[in-house]
């Protein structure tokens, strides 16, 4: 029985010792406009920490101005509108991809193209900050894997 128990004890004891969940991001990636001088558009994947957060802006030095944007649709007519921060659930995941959220990028810079990268910055409220690495792919090619 003291076997058991000690068994028991154990795998407590490990079970307690997952780490927890932590805010995080990836997959990130950047579109370039099809038409010279207009804005790119960035995407990725904010996965939630042990508690709710709230995505405040996206940076780069790549461009000269970003902000966060959400595609609607309102009776079959989709349009953009700015949105000036997001909420991030604990343990949930947003998605910024083609045709929903995502950040556009004004101004970007000539260095910017395709098979290149950019820094992107993400600040949260809480006063945590990532940075990623996003894949730079031409109007139309398709999302880097």
């Amino acid at each position: 029985m003291r076997g058991i128990s000690g068994i028991v004890a154990a795998a407590l004891l490990l079970a307690g010792c997952g780490k927890p969940a932590e805010l995080g991001a990836d997959k990130a990636w950047v579109r370039l406009p099809a038409v010279a001088g207009r804005p790119g558009a960035a995407y990725f994947t904010i996965r939630g920490g042990a508690q709710a957060d709230t995505l405040l802006a996206v940076s780069t030095p790549a461009a000269l101005r970003s902000e966060l944007h959400e595609t609607m649709d309102h009776q079959g007519v989709k349009s953009m509108q700015p949105t000036h921060d997001l909420p991030v659930p604990a343990k949930g995941e947003v998605e910024f991809a083609p045709g929903g959220r995502h950040v556009m990028l004004f101004d970007l810079g000539p260095g910017v193209k395709p098979g290149t990268r950019i820094p992107l910055a993400l600040a949260f409220a809480s006063g945590k900050k990532l940075e990623l690495q996003a894949q730079v792919v031409g109007a139309g090619d398709p999302p880097p894997n």
